[in-house]
């Protein structure tokens, strides 16, 4: 026989746009590094960089047009 079954405890509330937000940070600290660092490093990894802030962009707009969305959904 198996014990009482647990609950799953409620998903956690975070703002999502501050994380994205806050990786983008990371991004672009490590593109000025890079930057700096000039012909010393492979220009794989500005590329990287760069990749990566674009994509962070997307992702922010598209939270924004689901929160749209969403919002407009209650009206």
């Amino acid at each position: 026989m198996h014990g009482p079954l647990k609950h799953a405890p409620p998903p956690l509330q975070i703002d999502t746009a501050r994380v994205v937000l806050a990786g983008m940070g990371v991004w672009a600290v490590a593109l000025v590094v890079l930057l700096l660092l000039g012909d010393r490093v492979d220009r794989m990894w500005t590329w990287t960089c760069v990749a990566a802030l674009g994509l962070a962009v997307l992702g922010l707009w598209i939270m924004r047009l689901q929160g749209r969305s969403r919002s407009r959904g209650r009206d």
